[in-house]
């Protein structure tokens, strides 16, 4: 309830002024994910929906939502729960400027995938650009894993997690958050593994047939641009891992990185398995193409089969001994 309401609030606050008319200039637009104009109006045209946290009917997952700092996440145990299981904290996608950890998107599929792997999850809702520009959802993903592992208090993951068995996993932009914190993490925590979902990377020099989708590939650089006023640019380590000279840092053996066959992006996430090759890690690296689906494919169409065949292919990854 609480968390609602904090993401009610949030939303009333973020779309309380007057609903701008076709003359208000616009400081810029990402559609479909946002529209700022220069009075300060914000539109948001995905993810703002919530759904509460409950006990799935079909599957029997449980969910609730907890409070730490400023920040709030959603943890989800599956039915009968009864020995300690694999532990993933998940980020979301959303572009670093829409969706949360409660919209219905990512409830359902935190729901699937806890159900299919027998895992528990925390999926963390960190905050948004522009209101909180990048690197703030970097700073809230680490808090979320110092909280995670320095405060489990929660009855949920004290009973139920395993601690040994910790993956961390993302799409889109969240994918691009979760490779980031495999690269903080370091010694003393038994990261086993990262799934990465049509990762959100970059660089200023197009590669493979980027620049084929002129409107997809501009779409995609005008999100980090303005997540992250502040940033070196396209070729930022943050967004483009092959410039990072610390990339052999991340701090696990096993990545499974999975691309969609008409996303602009699939080759920022075969070029990523490639620098961490380059780079020095001593660790394996899978890459799934999925042919002829687009971005994120799995979120957006749960029940087709190569959505429900992903959802296996996770739910062994994250049971791997």
């Amino acid at each position: 309830m609480v968390a609602r309401l904090i993401f009610f609030l949030t939303f009333l606050t973020l779309n309380s002024q007057s609903l701008p008319t076709a003359t208000d200039p616009i400081l810029y637009d990402i559609y479909p994910f946002i529209r700022v104009y220069k009075n300060g109006t914000i539109q948001r045209f995905i993810g703002q929906d919530f759904a509460p946290p409950s006990t799935d009917p079909t599957t029997g997952v449980r969910s609730k939502d907890v409070h730490f700092s400023h920040l709030s996440a959603r943890l989800y145990l599956p039915k009968n729960a009864a020995r300690k299981l694999p532990l993933l904290i998940y980020f979301h996608g959303g572009g670093f400027f829409t969706e949360s950890a409660f919209s219905p998107t990512y409830h359902h599929h935190l729901i699937s995938l806890v159900a299919t792997a027998q895992i528990v999850a925390v999926s963390v809702n960190y905050r948004l650009a522009p209101e909180h520009p990048l690197p703030a959802a970097y700073q809230d993903a680490w808090l979320a894993l110092q909280w995670t592992f320095s405060h489990y208090t929660d009855p949920w993951l004290k009973r139920h997690a395993d601690f040994d068995q910790f993956y961390l996993g993302g799409d889109s932009a969240g994918a691009n958050i979760a490779h980031r914190m495999a690269v903080r993490v370091g010694p003393g925590v038994n990261l086993r593994g990262m799934f990465l979902n049509c990762p959100f990377f970059l660089g200023k020099k197009a590669i493979g047939n980027e620049s084929g989708d002129v409107y997809a590939e501009t779409q995609m650089r005008k999100l980090w641009l303005y997540a992250y006023p502040n940033s070196t640019g396209l070729d930022d380590p943050l967004v483009n891992p092959g410039m990072d000279p610390g990339l052999g840092r991340v701090g696990c053996q096993r990545v499974l990185v999975y691309v969609a066959g008409n996303d602009v992006l699939r080759f920022r996430g075969r070029y990523y398995a490639a620098a961490l090759g380059r780079s020095g890690w001593k660790g394996e690296v899978k890459v799934v193409e999925v042919q002829g689906e687009s971005h994120v494919f799995n979120l957006i169409n749960p029940n087709s089969s190569k959505a429900v065949a992903m959802l296996r292919v996770l739910a062994s990854f994250l049971n791997y001994s």
